[in-house]
């Protein structure tokens, strides 16, 4: 079970992953030494897998960026995840209920490549069908 200090300390890695340790423990009002050990035991009882990059919107905004809903094949559908995987483009696959079995988001540097890349998942090996739209904005993003 986290407490609200280790939600507090997760807020603050997810605005500024990079932040120092002195700095985390200033915002907190722990010391440096108790930031260091929250962040190790949340490490190693996996609530942190991981630090990532966030972009700069200048380079996110030269992305073309969609939604594409994937019916797979049953039988396929593991297949069509390792596939999607291995397509660099490919930013984040949920796997959802209802009429479609996974919804991809692909960003890519053009139309021309996003096409490509459509033209590519719709061939893999258990794809039944497809619906792409393309992402004309973001309004909400947390």
């Amino acid at each position: 079970m986290l407490t609200d200090a280790d939600h507090a300390l997760l807020s603050l890695l997810r605005e500024n992953a990079r932040a120092s340790t002195a700095d985390l423990a200033r915002r907190l009002g722990v010391s440096r030494t108790t930031v260091q050990s929250r962040i190790e035991r949340l490490e190693k009882r996996g609530m942190i897998r991981g630090y990532s990059v966030l972009l700069s919107p200048e380079y996110e905004r030269d992305l073309v960026k969609a939604h594409v809903l994937v019916t797979a094949l049953p039988k396929f559908a593991k297949r069509v995840e390792v596939a999607l995987r291995e397509i660099a483009w490919v930013r984040t696959l949920h796997s959802v209920s209802g009429q479609y079995d996974m919804i991809v988001i692909l960003e890519a540097p053009s139309i021309s490549e996003l096409d490509t890349l459509l033209d590519q998942i719709g061939a893999l090996e258990g794809v039944e069908r497809t619906i792409s739209s393309i992402i004309l904005s973001t309004r909400i993003d947390r």
